[in-house]
């Protein structure tokens, strides 16, 4: 054997040992460093003075990795209904085990599982507190692990205002039925439904009552929702988004991985395949019934209510579950709807004691809205004779 071809053989031997290795790195499992809420209060009992505490939670969720830490920094955004100018900001974290009076984030090294606490605190003082109606806190942090160094967010979401109290004239009927919109704080992941229920809609139910809750609030709660920024669309989503139709949910790339994210990327190339085929022979839907779950409740950005209008906000999960668990706490026979303007009612949940017949008919002229009436609920009696 010739030197050249020894030297060939080693060299492709090498190579071979080196993408190998190579490959084995790239398919190790990435860094898994999240911040968590644990705790959440919003105290609007002085009336110069809104003080927002929490409880977070740094927690590196890999299993045979550390992970660092190596930024914190909280952003603010108000949304009121006047203006900003006369409100003064004030907001402090720290970690408990590594306090700072300079809001300065100590680089934190977490070993698998572990976690690091952070306590945030934030004051708001000035004019224009009782205009106040949401705040949108942006936590960016950053991942410094086995992969690349990544800048992450998480997004908390909560109410500064109480809702108009609901009135005996809010009542409105239709064709036998009296429907109740109920207005609600602005939802957020914080929220336990049971409490919300009990607050808001129990004070009005008697027994024989429907409880009407929109999907998209169910899912809010249930934190089921993206930010773009956390959304890396590959080139399968941003390829099919071309063949979607403008002013859909799906005709943008990051609604569309986000529905491959949940059902997969073969399922849905199939469903848009056969879809179109149906369209050829004048049978439509067919995308939709085939694409999973998601794909008919995916609302992309500008779907929903502000602060909401600025993320993807997907399908509430386990929404059977969910149901039923709701009419064992609160004696409510209660429903999961999508409802919209155009007419259309779908029901993707319901208690037993529900006629799902007389809850869409009950539903289809909209009652609740699909502005800024801020109504997730739509309490619905049968009129009495």
């Amino acid at each position: 054997m010739s030197a050249a071809v020894i030297v060939a053989i080693v060299v492709a031997s090498i190579t071979t040992v080196v993408w190998g290795v190579v490959a084995w790195a790239d398919a190790q499992p990435p860094d898994r460093l999240e911040c968590l809420v644990d705790e959440w209060h919003v105290d609007r009992s002085d009336p110069q003075c809104i003080r927002i505490n929490g409880l977070l939670r740094m927690q590196n969720f890999s299993t045979k990795s550390e992970v660092t830490a190596s930024h914190f920094e909280p952003h603010l955004r108000l949304l009121s209904d006047g203006s900003l100018d006369g409100i003064r900001t004030r907001i402090k974290h720290e970690d408990p085990n590594n306090p700072r009076d300079d809001n300065y984030w100590l680089a934190a090294v977490m070993m698998p599982q572990d976690s690091v606490p952070v306590k945030i605190g934030i004051e708001l003082t000035g004019e224009g507190l009782d205009q106040l109606k949401s705040g949108w806190l942006r936590i960016d942090f950053i991942q410094y692990g086995k992969k690349l160094r990544q800048l992450k967010s998480e997004h908390i979401i909560f109410a500064l205002k109480e809702p108009v109290p609901v009135q005996e004239s809010d009542w409105r009927e239709r064709k036998g039925f009296l429907r109740l919109p109920i207005r609600t704080p602005l939802l957020t992941k914080q929220d336990d439904l049971k409490a919300i229920v009990e607050q808001y809609v129990q004070p009005w139910a008697q027994p024989g009552d429907y409880l009407a809750l929109a999907e998209t609030a169910l899912a809010i709660v249930q934190g089921n929702f993206r930010h773009p920024s956390a959304v890396q669309p590959q080139l399968l989503a941003r390829t099919l988004c071309q063949f979607f139709p403008k002013k859909t949910s799906l005709q943008g790339p990051y609604s569309l991985q986000s529905l491959i994210d949940s059902s997969n990327g073969w399922r849905v190339t199939f469903a848009l395949i056969v879809g179109a085929l149906g369209k050829a022979i004048g049978q439509g839907g067919w995308f939709y019934a085939l694409a999973g779950y998601q794909a008919p409740l995916i609302d992309d950005v500008t779907g929903s209510l502000p602060p909401y209008d600025q993320f993807i906000v997907l399908g509430p999960l386990d929404p059977q579950n969910t149901v039923d668990r709701l009419r064992a706490e609160t004696g409510i026979e209660t429903a999961i709807v999508d409802a919209n303007d155009l007419r259309e009612v779908k029901i993707l949940a319901a208690t037993q004691g529900i006629n799902r017949e007389f809850l869409a008919e009950a539903l289809l002229d909209n009652p609740a809205g699909n502005a800024d009436e801020q109504t997730p609920i739509v309490l619905i009696r049968p009129k009495q004779v």
